[in-house]
C-alpha cells in the first residue's frame, strides 16, 4: 500500500462505506480507513435487523423496494411481515399514514381487532387498529457486511482497520491523508461514510458541514413468559413511541428513542430501558422475566431527514456518503450502486433505474440556503 496512490479512499467500514467500496472497486483503486479495530462497530453491529418499506418515509421508499430485490435474490432475508397498531384515538394517524405512502409502491393495508390478536400475544383491548405490511423481513446484517468486505477485498481494494483519520491536505492531483499511527495515504478523492462523525469529517476536510446530526437508539433484548413466538410480526407504534420483534423466544424492544448526542462508541441509559419497559406494559400482558441484554447505537440524519449522496458542492473531490439514519442497512444495496454510478459517471441500471438522485445530492442544502437569503 505504501507509495500507492488511489483513487477514492472512503472514510468508515461500515454498511454504508463497505457497500460503497464493493460497488467501485471492480472498476478503480480503493482504499477504506476504518478507525475501530473491526469494521462495523458501530451502528452496523447495533442494528435491529429489520427491512421494512416505509421506514424513514416516502422519500426513503424507492431506496427501500430497490434494494429488496438485491437482499431477497442473495439470501439476506428473511419472511417476517409488520404491524403498525394504534387505539382508537390514533384513527388520524392511521389514516394519515396510509395516504403518506399512496403511491409509492408499498403494500400496506388495514387491519382490526381480530387480525391483531390473532398475531400478537396478550396484547391488550385497546389496541384495534393496525396497518399490516406484508413484505417486512429480518435482515442477515453481519451475513450482509460480510458479503460486501469480501467483495471489496477479491476486487483489489485496500482495508485498513484502526486507521484514525488525524488530518487531510489538498496537493496536486488530490489529497495526501493523515492517521494517528503516522501513515500516509495519497487519493484523488475522499468519500465521507463516517456515520455519526461525518460533519466531523468534513470539517476536517475543510468542507461545510451539513448538520448530520447524530441520534442514539435504544434496544432491550426482554425474556418474557410464555416464550414470544418466532413466527409474530415486527410490531411499531403508529405513533412512534415503541417497536418490538421476537428473535428465539425472547422480544427485542425499543422506545423508538431519537436522543441528540454527539459522536461516541453509544451506550444504553437505564431511563431509556425503563421507558421502553414502561411502554411495553402499557400494550400487552406479557410478564417480563429479565432484561438479558441492552445496547444503543447511533442512527445520523441529515435536517430533512433524506440521505445525502453526491460530490460536495464547493470541493468536488470530497463526495457525501452519509445522513442514512435507521434504514441505512436496508436501502445498503441501492445507495452503493447509486453512490458508485454518479461517482464513476455511470448511467443507471435495473437497480437504480427508478432512483431521483437529485433528491439526495448534498447541493440540496445549498438551494435551500440560497432561498432562505434570497
Amino acid at each position: 500500500m505504501k507509495g500507492k496512490i488511489y483513487d477514492f479512499a472512503i472514510i468508515g467500514a461500515g454498511m454504508a462505506g463497505a457497500s460503497l467500496a464493493a460497488e467501485l472497486a471492480p472498476y478503480v483503486r480503493v482504499l477504506v480507513l476504518e478507525a475501530e479495530e473491526v469494521p462495523g462497530y458501530h451502528s452496523t453491529g447495533r442494528s435491529a435487523a429489520f427491512w421494512e418499506e416505509c421506514y424513514g418515509g416516502p422519500g426513503v421508499v424507492p431506496l427501500t423496494l430497490a434494494s429488496g430485490s438485491y437482499l431477497r435474490k442473495n439470501g439476506f432475508l428473511r419472511s417476517r411481515g409488520a404491524l403498525y397498531v394504534g387505539r382508537s384515538e390514533d384513527k388520524l394517524a392511521m389514516a394519515g399514514f396510509v395516504d403518506r405512502f399512496a403511491g409509492t409502491g408499498v403494500t400496506i393495508e388495514r387491519q382490526g381487532r381480530e387480525a391483531i390478536s390473532e398475531q400478537i400475544p396478550y396484547i391488550r383491548e385497546e389496541w384495534n387498529d393496525a396497518i399490516w405490511e406484508p413484505a417486512c423481513a429480518d435482515i442477515d446484517v453481519a451475513g450482509l457486511h460480510q458479503h460486501y468486505l469480501k467483495s471489496l477485498k477479491q476486487s483489489g481494494a485496500d482495508l485498513v482497520c484502526r486507521a484514525l483519520v488525524h488530518g487531510f491536505e489538498q496537493e496536486p492531483g488530490g489529497w495526501r491523508i493523515s492517521t494517528e499511527d503516522g501513515e500516509i495515504y495519497r487519493t484523488a478523492h475522499i468519500v465521507n461514510a463516517a456515520g455519526a462523525w461525518a460533519d466531523t469529517i468534513a470539517r476536517r476536510v475543510g468542507a461545510r458541514p451539513l448538520g448530520i446530526d447524530p441520534k442514539r437508539r435504544t434496544v432491550a433484548q426482554l425474556r418474557v413468559e410464555p416464550a414470544a413466538p418466532d413466527d409474530m410480526p415486527l410490531v411499531l407504534d403508529i405513533s412512534g413511541g415503541f417497536y418490538f420483534k421476537s428473535d428465539n423466544g425472547r422480544l427485542w424492544l425499543s422506545p423508538h428513542d431519537e436522543i441528540p448526542t454527539e459522536p461516541c462508541d453509544a451506550a444504553p441509559e437505564e431511563i431509556d430501558i425503563a421507558l421502553a419497559i414502561d411502554r411495553f406494559q402499557r400494550v400487552t400482558d406479557w410478564e417480563i422475566i429479565a432484561v438479558e441484554r441492552r445496547w444503543a447505537g447511533l442512527r445520523s440524519f441529515a435536517p430533512d431527514r433524506l440521505p445525502v449522496y453526491g460530490n460536495d458542492p464547493e470541493i468536488p473531490s470530497f463526495f457525501w456518503f452519509a445522513g442514512q439514519g435507521g434504514f441505512g442497512i436496508q436501502t445498503a444495496p441501492a445507495a452503493a450502486r447509486l453512490g458508485a454510478q454518479i461517482m464513476l459517471g455511470l448511467g443507471a441500471d435495473a437497480l437504480t433505474s427508478n432512483i431521483d438522485t437529485s433528491i439526495y445530492a448534498p447541493s440540496r442544502f445549498s438551494r435551500a440556503d440560497a432561498r432562505a437569503t434570497g
